[in-house]
């Protein structure tokens, strides 16, 4: 029984909707975006990696294809998670990570903040003034 254009159509259409993969890639564009992105950065490099100086050159030596390279491999590794259905996670740890450094440097560099910082910690600092029970005239050793 032969079948149709309509009905391969059909078939096909159906074995689309059925499959989790192939659904997501036409409802994500995120996905979309990260797979084209890889194969942009892909298509770059290898141009690059046949300009004359020979692959091996190029890999070794060429800032714009690691650059190009890493690009791939991070949007492949991002299309791959959301196929897998993994939720981005680190931005809440970068983000953690920046205020981290941020409150460092402003400790080091503000003095006044290191001061309140400490205060807050230990205590207020009991300002005291130190006076010698010597006067400047005598000398203290007795011989005189």
């Amino acid at each position: 029984m032969a079948k149709t254009k309509a009905d391969r159509a059909k078939s096909a259409a159906q074995t689309v909707s059925e499959n989790p993969y192939l659904r997501r890639l036409m409802e994500d564009d995120d996905l979309r975006d990260n797979l084209r992105d890889a194969y942009e950065s892909l298509r770059d490099a290898g141009s690059r990696m046949s300009n004359g100086k020979g692959p091996a050159k190029a890999l070794m030596d060429d800032k714009k294809v690691h650059k190009d390279l890493r690009t791939a491999s991070e949007s492949l590794r991002e299309a791959s998670d959301q196929l897998r259905g993994k939720k981005k996670k680190g931005s809440l740890g970068k983000f953690l990570l920046i205020g981290i450094v941020g409150a460092g440097l402003a400790l080091v560099l503000s003095e006044d903040l290191r001061k309140a910082v400490l205060d807050r910690l230990f205590g207020a600092e009991e300002e005291f003034e130190y006076t010698s029970t010597t006067s400047a005239g005598e000398s203290g050793n007795g011989s005189g």
